[in-house]
């Protein structure tokens, strides 16, 4: 697996950096040699966060913690990697074919309008299915994903309800 660490507005220590890549290395044996890992640190809140992206297949895992120290964060964020690939597993056989969708691709842009800044991200809309949308939103822990419906070609997206379930917007 092929790990990128880097800091928010701060410098990661190579002992930390050494800790990233030996607790990563437990994901081996879900993923082959072309899965990406993306390691962001940052401090805010008086917490100390890390947010770790992994992109395998078509598939993007995230986790996002924070804690009184980044060793406690990795920790939490690798326990909770390996929930959501555990738990999707069995899903993930069944419901995705190979390159059902690719990898998003951050090219961010933050842009200062009046007094908002809006951060732009674009990504190639690959078709896929309903359920493969959703359980891509909750890969990503998003609450909404957008996406092109394979069966009509159509953008859509897919969002969580305050009630829990699940919303479908589709284009007229």
């Amino acid at each position: 697996m092929k790990i990128t660490v880097s800091g928010k507005q701060m410098n990661v220590r190579q002992s930390l950096k050494d800790l990233t890549e030996k607790k990563l290395a437990k994901f081996d044996r879900f993923f082959g040699e072309d899965a990406e890992a993306t390691v962001v640190y940052s401090c805010r809140h008086d917490l100390q966060y890390i947010e770790i992206t992994v992109m395998h297949g078509g598939t993007i895992f995230r986790s996002e913690e924070g804690a009184e120290t980044f060793q406690n964060a990795i920790d939490e964020a690798i326990d909770s990697l390996e929930r959501q690939i555990r738990k999707n597993k069995t899903r993930l056989e069944k419901r995705l074919r190979s390159g059902a969708f690719e990898v998003m691709t951050d090219d961010l842009d933050e842009e200062k309008e009046g007094e908002f800044n809006i951060r732009t991200k674009t990504f190639p809309i690959k078709p896929m299915s309903v359920e493969e949308a959703i359980l891509q939103m909750n890969l990503l822990e998003h609450q909404f994903f957008m996406f092109r419906d394979a069966e009509t070609n159509e953008p859509c997206v897919v969002y969580r309800r305050k009630a829990g379930d699940y919303g479908l917007i589709v284009a007229e």
